[in-house]
Parts: C-alpha cells; structure tokens; sequence
C-alpha cells in the first residue's frame, strides 16, 4: 500500500512557497528602490557639473549639442529620429540655441535647397567646457572605483537606458540597443524642470556665455 500523504502539510508547505518572495523579486524591489534613489539624486544635483559651469546647461540642450558633435550636420526630422523624439520638439528646442549662436543653420551640401543644423564653433567650445565639468563630477563620484568598474556601470548603465527607451517606443526591450543615451527626459522629449531648474530656452540663452 502506498504511503499516505499528509495533504495538510503539503498544502501548508504550497501556500508558504508562494507567498514567500523569490530571490529574484527581492532583487528587483533592491533595484527599483536603487532607481528611484538614483532619481531623486540626479534631480537634487543634476549632475551639471563642478565648478562655475555647475547646472550652467539645459540637460535638453546638452543633448542636442552632444548629438550634432557626435553625428555632424543633420537635418530636423533626422535629429528628431535619432533621438527618438518628434520634429516639433527639435525645432522649439534647437531655436534658443540658434539664437545665442551655439547652432546655425547652413544649407544642405548635395541639396541646397535643404537646410541642415550644424555645430558652431561657439557651440562646440561651450560643449567641451561643459563636458569637462561633467567629466570631473563623474571622476569625483566615481573616485574610488576601478576602471573596470565604471566600464561595468557605463556599459549597464546604457543598456539599462536602452531598454527603456525601447520601452517608451512600445518595442522589445531586446530592440532598445544603446539609444538611451539622447532620452531628453519628458515622455515628448521635453525636459522635465524640477526645483531649481530653468526651461530649455532660459539654459540654453546662459549656456551662451561662461557662467
């Protein structure tokens, strides 16, 4: 005769294993906790920078800038699908930047009729300035990593990023790739001002000159 189970023990044993929290759950309730701290720094801080060039730039106008250096001249609809943002957000965006000359207009080199943004030379000494007082507050943040570590961070960091980018575009996360890096911030790619903050036109007009 087969042995006689104790369904009583074996049910209570069922209820506590699916109640009781995998490791897995536990994991990702420490890293949603671990983003919503890392939110709430960067939103504190905004991680402008050190120095006199601190929060100088709109995160939206860095972006932009950051972009044309990277790409070279580009039209408005291809800026806007590089950074996975509409037409419209570009232009409102790019316009204080043309106005305090860190962008020009110029005309297209196989089509005069198109009109191209590019990087001015303005532009381009601002961005370095502003890049090299973001590198530094990374370089202090980050002081007592290896390099490998902050290899490590920087390559999840952009996958993590790409994935909800991905995410935001209703694709598979597995499509985000390392598009994340030109998120501008709102769900129309605005920026998101919180305390302290000025809007993109107000950074972009100082951003024209050292601060």
């Amino acid at each position: 005769m087969p042995p006689i189970q104790d369904m009583t023990s074996a049910a209570s044993v069922s209820r506590e294993t699916a109640s009781a929290p995998s490791d897995d759950a536990g994991l990702l309730d420490a890293l949603q906790h671990q983003v919503a701290v890392f939110a709430r720094r960067a939103e504190q801080t905004r991680l402008g920078g050190v120095g006199q060039v601190r929060n100088s730039m709109d995160r939206a106008a860095y972006l932009l800038l950051n972009r044309l250096d990277r790409e070279g001249p580009m039209g408005v609809k291809a800026l806007a699908a590089g950074m996975g943002i509409d037409s419209s957000t570009v232009t409102r965006q790019v316009a204080p930047l043309v106005d305090t000359g860190l962008v020009k207009r110029t005309s297209h080199p196989e089509d005069g009729r198109a009109v191209v943004l590019e990087l001015s030379p303005r532009g381009l000494a601002r961005l370095e300035e502003v890049r090299s007082s973001r590198r530094e507050l990374m370089a202090q943040v980050t002081g007592g990593w290896t390099e490998e570590e902050r290899n490590s961070f920087t390559t999840l960091l952009t996958r993590f990023n790409g994935a909800l980018s991905a995410r935001a575009a209703g694709l598979p996360s597995s499509e985000g790739g390392t598009g994340g890096e030109d998120d501008t911030g709102g769900s129309d790619g605005t920026d998101e001002p919180g305390a302290g903050d000025r809007t993109a036109g107000e950074a972009a007009r100082g951003a024209g000159t050292p601060s």
